[in-house]
């Protein structure tokens, strides 16, 4: 019979059980090196990775309005979505648009979160609650925001509150999905410790649970943020006041090409942002985990 060892997580207060050996065998895979010394894996970690694609792009950009090979009436040059987004600031629109937006992302995301979680727990750790809900959620994960909107208007109106239950629904499936997925994938050893050493009900999910689903949560956090924003993006055009999809779809009916793309540059350093956020968290809430990326 194998012996068993114990080892704490960082970060959490639970002990776990492994074979023997096994923190010895995972430490030699994670040295694992070809013959003549060259290490496996990816390679050295570039600086600032996650911005070389975005430099690129925009250097491609740069270039083809300077040649003339991207037609400024299709795609405005930079320097003129510069000069435009300088003179929005100016005039307090951009700012007062960005606010608007962002308030109504965050109290989506802030729904959408709970309501994943809650659900997520209720349906991960319950055989009765998994039979109620799981087949419900899969059945709204298989329709479209797009297509709830004529009965969200129907029910909320064209509102603040339709906007963000919108927002919220489009929150709440990934969080959901890959926290109940996180919960289901525990290691059935970390639950017979708990009972050999009679962990009672909130101390196996403080300990045990919460800790193994984090991994799961935060995965779905970025496809959350992902989310909240795409469902942002549809909302604001919907009968709205305020907000960078309305000052875009002002702009439309002017032919304002310039304003529509300082509304795309916005959403796409929002979604950026946002994403690199939940990353940094991830790796640090997950410091334990070894992966390809570190």
């Amino acid at each position: 019979m194998t012996a068993l060892g114990t080892v704490t997580r960082p970060g959490t207060a639970a002990r776990v059980a492994v074979p023997a050996g096994r923190g010895e065998d995972r430490a030699a895979a994670r040295a694992d090196v070809r013959p003549g010394g060259r290490r496996l894996g990816l390679g050295r970690p570039i600086p600032a990775a996650g911005l070389v694609g975005v430099v690129v792009l925009v250097g491609v950009w740069v270039a083809g309005s300077a040649t003339g090979v991207l037609d400024q009436r299709v795609l405005s040059a930079p320097w003129t979505v510069v000069a435009t987004a300088g003179d929005l600031i100016a005039k307090g629109d951009l700012q007062e648009n960005l606010g608007v937006s962002l308030t109504r992302a965050a109290l989506g995301l802030l729904w959408g979160v709970a309501a994943g979680v809650v659900l997520a727990l209720a349906s991960g750790l319950s055989r009765v609650g998994d039979a109620l809900l799981d087949g419900p959620i899969q059945v709204k994960r298989a329709i479209p925001n797009l297509a709830l909107l004529p009965l969200l208007i129907l029910w909320f109106g064209i509102g603040e509150q339709m906007k963000v239950i919108t927002i919220a629904l489009g929150v709440f499936i990934p969080i959901y999905l890959h926290t109940h997925n996180g919960l289901r994938s525990i290691d059935s050893r970390y639950v017979e410790l708990a009972e050999t050493v009679r962990l009672s009900r909130w101390q196996f999910v403080r300990r045990v649970v919460l800790p193994g689903a984090l991994p799961g949560f935060l995965l779905g956090l970025r496809f959350a943020v992902t989310g909240s924003l795409l469902s942002l993006v549809v909302v604001e055009q919907v009968n709205a006041t305020a907000g960078i999809g309305y000052m875009m779809e002002l702009a439309r009916t002017y032919g304002q090409t310039e304003v529509i793309v300082v509304g795309l540059v916005v959403y796409g350093v929002l979604g950026f942002s946002a994403d690199a956020a939940v990353r940094l968290l991830q790796r640090r809430a997950l410091a334990w985990r070894r992966t390809l990326e570190d």
